[in-house]
């Protein structure tokens, strides 16, 4: 069950993707999510809380699935890698909102919170990268140890262009399929590419 207060704020994610921070009045907002505008302050206290609320809840979204992944003991480290591409791709594709939102802010953002919710997320992965490849270089599972902030940003780069090129990928290939048909072979395929990459980089060998 979706409460009140979540309602306000995927409604207002979605106006925020579509029309930026300030193209987005709290008035359309309480349309959208079909409340009362005083529900807002209620919840909120104010259009730049609520913001900040959103950015705080989906990150920790993401936060959580990672530390869930680090704690398993009945997988190996690339395993978990894999898991960690599959969630975040999953994340990217499923809330695509949230991620144009938060490609627009670290181009343009002057909020200092969100600033720092930003920072303290990729300082969260870029921690959870080199926990599993210390591990596995420790193991003899990697062979290789390359830069880890740069490992993030091969997956999360790779991840946003192709997310974000998806429809003109659509177009070169001349595909007429389904939406969802393409989505489901398009993120696929990217899952499956990201992770060649980073065998290659990790210097991983699936039967050795």
């Amino acid at each position: 069950m979706v409460s009140k207060e979540e309602n306000i704020l995927f409604a207002a994610e979605k106006l925020f993707a579509e029309k930026g921070f300030e193209g987005t009045s709290t008035r359309e907002i309480s349309k959208a999510a079909n409340v009362n505008i005083s529900m807002i302050s209620y919840y909120f206290g104010s259009k730049e809380k609520l913001y900040e609320k959103l950015v705080e809840y989906r990150m920790s979204e993401g936060q959580f699935f990672a530390k869930d992944i680090l704690e398993r003991t009945d997988i190996n480290e690339w395993q978990k890698i894999e898991k960690i591409v599959d969630q975040f791709s999953g994340r990217v594709r499923h809330h695509k909102c949230f991620y144009r939102i938060m490609q627009r802010e670290q181009l343009h953002t002057e909020n200092p919170q969100i600033v720092e919710f930003l920072k303290q997320t990729k300082m969260g992965f870029i921690s959870m990268y080199s926990q599993v490849l210390e591990s596995g270089l420790k193991k003899r599972i990697f062979t290789k140890n390359p830069p880890i902030y740069l490992l993030h940003a091969t997956v999360s780069g790779t991840l946003f262009y192709a997310s974000n090129a998806k429809e003109m990928y659509k177009e070169f290939l001349n595909d007429t399929e389904d939406d969802e048909v393409f989505d489901e072979k398009y993120y696929t395929e990217l899952n499956l590419h990201i992770k060649y990459l980073l065998k290659d980089l990790l210097g991983y060998e699936e039967n050795k």
